[in-house]
């Protein structure tokens, strides 16, 4: 169940983003229309002057971006939202340590079902069922022995979480390198203007390329703040679900083992003062 529920929510997101990407893609084409052609279109001479007008942030907004830088942002934008969305609901603390599971894990050792107790362990995918399944699996070796395998699978499973975790360190420091390419390619534009120019060149052309440049830059950084706070907010939220389940399946671990030790101790001690009991009679 978990498996289907994980690939419906990936085929829900992948839907958003062809659908986001299409509507971004629809609306810059329809923003970045040259005014000239609009004015062939209503009937008027294409030399004709036209009016300058206060340009709307919206519109100016998707043309600095446009189709190429457009496309990118678009795709990063959905992306982290789609990790955030997954590392929301992987990294809680009542999936890696559901109490049901302690309560029936309890139960069963105490009870001394120990095989129960194992299957129930290898039946569950959370995480300190697998650090459990790991450590039982090792007992009959010795505490210690068990302890360390329990030590490397949470350094297996943590490793396994802390990749995707780190995608959002990667956005966040592609945010402002994909920024700064567009006010390069920016100021590129601004000087070939500026080197065009027979005569001293607008100052509205130089300034609305140097615009443009800086929207490219607005839009890396406002990607990265979320990427880098939302990194190490999991982080952390990573670390402190490890060492609660750690701790928790050291104590389960343990009373496991001194469950097992009791049963063992039992049968030698009857035997013991049965022999005692013997000697004494003869």
């Amino acid at each position: 169940m978990r498996f289907i529920a994980g690939n419906c929510r990936v085929g829900v997101l992948s839907c958003l983003l062809v659908a986001f990407a299409f509507s971004f893609v629809a609306a810059t084409v329809l923003l970045t229309t040259p005014a000239v052609a609009r004015a062939q279109e209503e009937g008027q001479p294409p030399d004709a002057p036209v009016a300058k007008t206060s340009t709307n942030p919206i519109v100016h907004f998707f043309v600095s971006i446009g189709i190429m830088f457009g496309l990118l942002f678009a795709a990063i934008s959905v992306g982290m939202v789609a990790l955030i969305i997954l590392l929301i609901l992987d990294l809680r603390l009542g999936e890696a340590v559901p109490t049901a599971f302690v309560d029936d894990f309890t139960n069963m050792v105490n009870k001394r079902q120990f095989k129960q107790a194992y299957d129930l362990c290898k039946g569950d995918s959370s995480f300190l069922a697998r650090v459990l399944t790991a450590g039982m699996g090792r007992l009959q070796y010795g505490i210690e022995d068990a302890r360390e395998a329990m030590m490397g699978m949470v350094e297996t499973v943590k490793s396994a979480k802390d990749s995707w975790v780190s995608y959002l360190a990667t956005i966040g420091t592609l945010g402002p390198l994909l920024g700064l390419v567009g006010t390069v390619s920016g100021m590129v534009g601004a000087f070939r203007k500026l080197g065009e120019a027979a005569d001293a060149p607008k100052a509205s052309d130089l300034a609305g390329e140097i615009s443009h440049a800086l929207v490219v830059t607005l839009v890396g950084v406002a990607i990265s703040v979320p990427a880098i706070f939302f990194y190490t907010f999991f982080k952390n939220r990573l670390n402190a679900i490890t060492t609660n389940t750690t701790n928790l399946a050291d104590d389960l671990l343990t009373q496991m083992y001194h469950n097992s030790r009791k049963g063992a101790a039992t049968p030698t001690m009857a035997a013991d003062k049965g022999s005692a009991g013997i000697q004494a009679r003869t």
